[in-house]
């Protein structure tokens, strides 16, 4: 279970202090799948990469299963099972495909059918991309893939993902959407996903609505998505029948 108590992000520049989070308190369940949305700069990504150890909190705790988890660092929370996909991946010249697959596994050689496997669950065909370098020959979308494909291949309890449509082609984001509701309905993992895609929000048991570094609204996909659909609109009163009459 991830706890978040009254945690806080403050960021001091020249202008001023500007807090990014505020006073953010959660509890997500175990092996649920929580989608965060919201307007950009809302503190979406702030929000999951504090949960990772990529920013540190100014006020507040982190804890994952009892364990806090507030001053460890990157390694020591990926070892607890915590996994974090980058809107952008980096890339890694020199590291094979299935070279990078294996150290996500942890096994020094990763069978061809399991490396394939991986890959075909984000869209991939082992054939053509074991043996390629993570390199700038690959588009942004490939490494995206790849880089999920090795998120797979590490099992985690906890995987943050932050924006996973993003430079993804049709096919291959059907077949990352399927992929999530397996990994839901099979229970076997707490996934939180950055996203404003409906297919992907659909997929939620709670979707958290980040505004202004708090947690503005929470609930189900027919709990929130209205409100969601509605701010987009901008609140037109005759989009939603409410003009007056």
């Amino acid at each position: 279970m991830l706890e978040l108590q009254h945690l806080s992000y403050t960021v001091n520049a020249p202008e001023g202090a500007t807090e990014i989070l505020k006073d953010v308190s959660l509890t997500i369940p175990d092996n649920k799948l929580v989608v965060l949305t919201g307007p950009n700069g809302g503190g979406k990504t702030t929000l999951a990469r504090a949960v990772m150890g990529l920013v540190t909190p100014t006020a507040g705790r982190i804890l994952w299963n009892g364990q806090d988890i507030t001053a460890l660092s990157i390694t020591e929370r990926a070892k607890l099972g915590i996994s974090y996909g980058f809107q952008q991946p980096p890339r890694f010249k020199g590291i094979r495909v299935k070279d990078l697959l294996g150290i996500a596994s942890g096994k020094r050689l990763l069978s061809k059918g399991e490396a394939c496997n991986y890959l075909t669950q984000v869209g991939l065909c082992a054939k053509d991309y074991l043996d390629r370098e993570v390199d700038t020959s690959l588009s942004g979308g490939e490494v995206k893939r790849i880089e999920i494909a090795t998120i797979l291949a590490r099992k985690p309890s906890l995987m943050i993902l932050d924006e996973p449509e993003a430079g993804i082609d049709l096919w291959s984001f059907a077949r990352l959407t399927e992929t999530f509701g397996e990994i839901r309905a099979r229970e076997a993992c707490t996934m939180i996903i950055i996203s404003h895609q409906e297919r992907i929000i659909s997929l939620a048991d709670e979707i958290l609505v980040v505004d202004r570094g708090t947690i503005s609204r929470r609930g189900s996909m027919l709990e929130v998505l209205p409100d969601i659909a509605k701010s987009t609109q901008g609140g037109c009163p005759a989009v939603y029948g409410e003009e007056k009459k």
